[in-house]
């Protein structure tokens, strides 16, 4: 069984829009906190990993779906896990919840790469550090 990061966001009124839903960039930002989050729950920042390694994390793709809106102080938790994890890069999975119920379902494919931007092998310390978060068996 795999753990899961957790991150909650409160929705500001700067997040929504005149109807006081929030708007659809937003949610983009809500979970790229919550990766940034899920890193610091590991021991690393993006800070340290460019530092230490040379390298960046960057999002190659993303797919998003919007199943229901999110309203102006809501309550939201995000929850991540990767769902697969590759020599240089890893998919997460992301779901923003209010209280049980599914707001947005994203799969974000990430990559480590080096300071010319060219993909990279991910440190066996971020590896490590990610292992009890995958859901499926790493892929060569």
């Amino acid at each position: 069984m795999h753990k899961n990061f957790h991150h909650q966001v409160k929705v500001y009124y700067e997040d929504t829009d005149a109807g006081g839903v929030v708007y659809y960039a937003n949610y983009l930002k809500y979970i790229e906190r919550a990766r940034s989050e899920a890193l610091s729950k590991i021991g690393l920042s993006n800070t340290q990993i460019k530092n230490k390694f040379g390298a960046l994390i960057i999002v190659k793709s993303c797919n998003i779906e919007y199943k229901k809106s999110a309203h102006l102080e809501d309550e939201l938790n995000i929850v991540s896990h990767i769902i697969s994890l590759k020599k240089t890069s890893l998919i997460m999975k992301q779901l923003i919840m209010h209280e049980k119920e599914l707001i947005t379902d994203a799969e974000v494919h990430l990559v480590f790469v080096n300071n010319e931007g060219k993909p990279e092998k991910i440190p066996n310390e971020i590896i490590e550090n990610f292992m009890p978060y995958v859901k499926n068996e790493i892929k060569t």
